[in-house]
This record gives structure tokens, sequence and C-alpha cells, in this order.
């Protein structure tokens, strides 16, 4: 199976990264043949290509970048992408009769398919506002968005505009530029992109909401709470706003915390549920182990001790060993703006390895020490109970 075959540690070979990651994140089913996935490839390509073309047709205005002159890379970069375009567009009219009406009736199918979606033209357009702010600063100091390449940026903007227009729940917010791009270098294809994109977002898109954000920030508290009290203490006041500087590492998955090929390997890690699978498994289990319980005694059984969170993803478990690598250092921040220089002097300069097998070490050590607590707290209430029927037959004979 493709999770099995993804290594903890290796992640995948970068030659392999683009086909692996389209069946990682969902374009491709697991179960699809190699007669299946041309047809599919092609399906999605013409669908993708329908949805551009009906917000374009909406908002002329916003099909093309407003440019800024004083920025001649990204004034290049328009050059690109429309000789790019131009390519494209002439390879579509070198295909036989066959294949041209084959995508002709999937066009058909696609335009039936969205043809009742409306947009909410004003929120639409104030998203590309924020788009168009966000994409001339994504990665620029990257090969793939270098040269010819900075033409990427612009297929990275239809690519977010369609994801904006097709899923007004979510939209756009400031993050998912970064995210997104990660996407197109790996698989080097608008189209892919997209629904590889659109596909992890379903998993993910809580995240860039303002609930998500302050959901994640309270785990990863609660988290270095049961591993450092003291170092929790420190960090976290009331609100726990002294915490959200960790959130730009678990929304984007270390991004920049490690060297770029390193930050794709674990993006990689965090994105097979390895962990959390085999907590759900333990979860499963103990719902079957309660429900056995519960049929066995006539009496209503006393409620379990709290096992293990799986709340508690294997991202939060990055995210503490990070802190305790540097608990020295955080320990002599002692306001915000300390906390702040701590974050960005991380960038580009953590061991993944090292990480990986601190964070490997506290999740193991807390799914031990959980699991043993949930022991002794059965071994307590079964004590208890039998304690209870000992004074029940002292109270008999007395």
């Amino acid at each position: 199976m493709l999770k099995q075959s993804l290594c903890l540690l290796r992640g995948v070979s970068p030659s392999e990264r683009g086909q692996v990651w389209r069946f990682l994140f969902g374009m491709f089913p697991c179960s699809s043949t190699a007669l299946e996935r041309p047809l599919l490839q092609e399906q999605l390509a013409v669908r993708y290509q329908v949805m551009k073309r009906k917000w374009q047709q909406l908002l002329p205005a916003c099909v093309r970048l407003r440019l800024n002159g004083t920025d001649a890379e990204l004034v290049a970069a328009v050059k690109y992408y429309e000789q790019s375009k131009k390519k494209s567009q002439e390879l579509c009219h070198d295909q036989s009769e066959e294949v041209q009406e084959r995508l002709s009736f999937l066009e058909l199918q696609a335009q039936v398919l969205f043809e009742r979606v409306t947009f909410d033209l004003e929120e639409l357009q104030e998203a590309i506002r924020i788009i168009d702010k966000d994409v001339p600063r994504t990665d620029r100091d990257l090969g793939y968005y270098l040269g010819e390449g900075s033409g990427n940026l612009l297929v990275l903007r239809q690519i977010l505009i369609t994801y904006a227009a097709f899923h007004p729940e979510v939209s756009y917010a400031q993050g998912m530029n970064d995210l997104c791009s990660r996407f197109l270098e790996v698989l080097d294809s608008e189209v892919d992109t997209y629904w590889s994109f659109s596909c992890y977002m379903e998993k993910f898109s809580r995240d860039f909401r303002a609930d998500g954000l302050h959901r994640k920030i309270e785990l990863e508290a609660e988290l270095l709470k049961e591993l450092d009290p003291q170092l929790h203490a420190h960090l976290v006041t009331d609100n726990m706003d002294r915490l959200t500087f960790c959130h730009r590492w678990l929304l984007l998955g270390f991004q920049r915390e490690f060297e770029h090929s390193e930050a794709l390997r674990l993006f990689e890690i965090l994105s097979c549920d390895h962990l959390e699978l085999i907590s759900q498994q333990v979860d499963r289990a103990r719902y079957r182990e309660r429900l056995a319980h519960k049929h066995s005694l006539e009496d209503k059984p006393a409620p379990e001790p709290q096992g293990i969170n799986t709340a508690f993803t294997f991202e939060l478990f990055i995210c503490a060993a990070v802190l305790l690598e540097h608990r020295d250092t955080l320990l002599m921040c002692r306001n915000e703006v300390q906390l702040i220089q701590f974050t960005s002097s991380l960038q580009g300069t953590l061991d993944l390895n090292s990480i990986l097998e601190k964070a490997e070490g506290l999740f193991y050590n807390y799914c031990k020490r959980s699991a043993w607590d949930h022991l002794n707290g059965h071994c307590r209430t079964r004590k208890s109970k039998e304690d209870q029927f000992i004074h029940q037959l002292r109270n008999l004979f007395s």
C-alpha cells in the first residue's frame, strides 16, 4: 500500500515524488489502474478548464494580474506565462479528431455539472485582491520560480483564484499561496496541483480559519503541559497569546524551518496520517472493549479514566520537539518580541532527522504513559468493586 511504502524517516525518492503525491493527496484513487488514470486525468483537466473559464468570463478584468511596474521580475513572469499558454493552445490544435470529440463530450459534461454554480462576485474580488498581493511574494528564491520559471507564479494565481471561486466557504486566506506553491513545484502541473491541493484542503481548510488557529494552539499548549509543565507555564498565558508564534509552523508544515528538500520530506511524513491511523485503531479497540464490558455487567459501568488523546496529531509532537530542543533559550524569553526573534532565527536551521527522532520518542513515551495510566485506572476500579463486595459480606455476617 502507498502509505506503507512511505518510510517515516526517508519520505520518498525525489524522482518519484510527483507520482506518489498524486496518490497521497487523493487525485488518483489507490485502487485505480494504469489504464484508468490517463482517462481520469483527462476528465479532471477538462473540468478544471471549464471552472477557470467560468470565473474568467464573469470577471474579465481579473484575468490578468495588475502589474507593479517597479517589479521587473513580475513583468517578465507575465511574458513567460503568456508564451507558455500559447504553446499549450497550439498543442491542443494538433490533437486527433477522436481525441477532440472525446474532449468535447467531457467539456459538455463539465458545463452541465457547473452550470448552477453561482459566485458572490464581491467576495471573490476581495479574495483576488489578497491573492494578487500574496502571489508575487511566494517562494521567489526557489529555482522553480526563477527566470522563465517565474511564469509559474501566474499559474499559481490561476489555481488559487479557481479554488476560491468554487470553495466560497473557505475562499482564500493568507498562507494558502505558500502551501499551494509546494504542490505546484512537485507536481509541475496546473491541473494536477488544483485537484491535489483541493483534496488536501478538504481535510485541513479549518486550519485557515480563526477557530482552527485557536484550536491548534490550544492543543499544542495542552500537549506541552503534559510534556513539560515548567516550559508550558512560562510560555502560555490564560488566553494563550504567547504560543501563537507556533501557528505558522503548524499551518504550513514547518515549510521555512527546515532546508527546502527536508521540508518537503516532512510534509510527506505528516500527510501519511500514520500515527493518527494508529491512534484511531487503538480508539476502536478501546470502544469494542467498552462495549463488551457494558454487556457483561448488569449495573452501569463506572466512567473510564481518560486514555490517549487522539487529537494530539504527530505535527503537534514535532512542534513540541522543536520547543523542547530550544528549551533553555525559550525560558530566557521575556516578551512576545523575543519569542518572534527566536522563531525567525530558526528558519532553515533545524535538523529534520534529529527532530523526528525526538518527536517519535515523545509520542512513544506519551502513549506508553497514557496506556499505563489507563490500565492502572482499570485496576483501581476493579479493586474498588472487590472492596465494596467484601464490605457487603462483612455487613451480612456482622
